[in-house]
């Protein structure tokens, strides 16, 4: 086995675990371990430090030696290629992936700080949770099981949609014979194909930038594709493609709500281009899911998404393209929508401080509309005098 890298600055690289470049033979292979054994999220390595393991957000020191800059030095000589190496003086850093086992791979970043090595190794597991285990309404199933379309999964970094996103590919995994390609940056679940062939790509590890590896897609013959964020309109218009020649497409995009998903698209284009856009994406969007992750009243529930769901039928079709998307917001309220399965977020705020999943403090925090949510909370307890939390 050997190793490759892409060309270019970028320095990534895929480490292959022979005997010459084996971490076990090293104090790092067992620090890897232990991230595996613990649930890390992380392994952080400095100079004369311990190394530390995030765990559920917290970093915590291992009980071990400090590794000296004699050790940190010898680790890398021994993991790494000459070529990485000089990657390495001539960089400042090196990437690389190493599959520890079938069910677990790191993403490892070594790098030089203030003349001193460091290192940055992030855990991928194939351990996929289930919609029940998430806590994601049923209704994300029957969107994961469109034939074609964009679905786009909106929210902030770290608020979940990469692993909501992976729920409902692993579902088309275990339910449909297609073929589905991820381009990833970075790859943050591994796929086992069950019924479905997975493959995924990883930028500056499998492919040398994002643009070259859209460009491959349509090649690579997929049913369902995962283009990662909505960076630009050459991303949107390679996933407007794909969704226009019968792919299922995956996509995030940074927006506070489902409804501004809409501007945060146009705002991507040239003021001549969005007229084109809004009329494919009024036949091609499938469902814009919002979801912001909140911390819980449980102890063995770390964090619960809430959640907003927005799906396209005649009604909300007809109003984007009369480029009335303002009045989206409104109908995602009406009886109609909710029976469709779509949830406007501050319902989905008061029902779960009802279930007692959230605080109610929490919930006014994160509302983006206070006085409503409070109303909501009133009339669902039939009380007009029911205390709320003191801003």
């Amino acid at each position: 086995m050997s190793h490759h890298k892409s060309d270019g600055p970028s320095g990534h690289v895929t480490l292959d675990p022979d005997r010459k470049h084996d971490p076990h033979e090293t104090r790092f292979g067992k620090f890897l371990q232990a991230a595996i054994q613990l649930k890390a999220s992380d392994l952080i390595m400095k100079t004369d430090q311990p190394p530390k393991l995030r765990v559920r957000g917290s970093l915590k020191p291992l009980d071990t030696p400090p590794i000296s800059m004699e050790e940190f030095l010898s680790i890398t000589k021994h993991i790494l290629t000459e070529e990485q190496i000089e990657d390495l003086h001539k960089f400042g850093s090196v990437d690389f992936a190493y599959d520890y086992d079938k069910h677990n791979r790191f993403r490892v970043n070594l790098f030089q700080a203030r003349g001193k090595l460091s290192v940055a190794a992030r855990l991928i597991t194939s351990h996929i949770r289930k919609f029940d285990e998430l806590y994601l309404p049923p209704i994300m199933e029957d969107i994961a099981l469109q034939p074609n379309g964009i679905v786009l999964l909106c929210g902030v970094t770290g608020s979940g949609k990469s692993t909501t996103i992976a729920a409902m590919l692993d579902l088309t995994n275990e339910k449909k014979p297609v073929h589905i390609v991820t381009i990833e940056d970075p790859i943050e679940y591994i796929f086992e194909d069950k019924k479905a062939t997975i493959n995924q790509r990883e930028i500056g590890i499998d492919c040398l930038d994002f643009k070259i590896a859209l460009r491959a897609l349509v090649r690579e013959n997929p049913d369902v594709v995962l283009v990662g964020e909505m960076r630009d309109n050459e991303t949107f218009h390679a996933a407007l493609h794909a969704a226009e020649t019968g792919h299922l497409v995956y996509g995030t995009i940074h927006a506070s709500s489902t409804t501004q998903c809409f501007s945060r698209i146009y705002g991507l284009f040239e003021a001549d281009e969005v007229d084109g856009v809004r009329r494919i994406l009024a036949y091609q969007m499938r469902a814009f899911v919002y979801q912001k992750l909140l911390p819980t009243l449980h102890e063995n529930i770390h964090r619960i998404p809430a959640i907003e769901i927005l799906i396209n039928n005649a009604v909300v079709r007809k109003q984007i393209l009369e480029s009335r998307e303002g009045e989206i917001r409104e109908y995602l309220r009406a009886i109609e929508a909710k029976q469709q399965g779509m949830i406007d977020f501050n319902d989905h705020l008061v029902e779960l401080v009802e279930k007692e999943y959230v605080h109610i403090r929490i919930a006014e925090e994160v509302s983006p509309n206070v006085e409503d949510f409070r109303m909501q909370m009133r009339k669902r307890a039939g009380n007009t005098s029911t205390p709320v939390a003191k801003r």
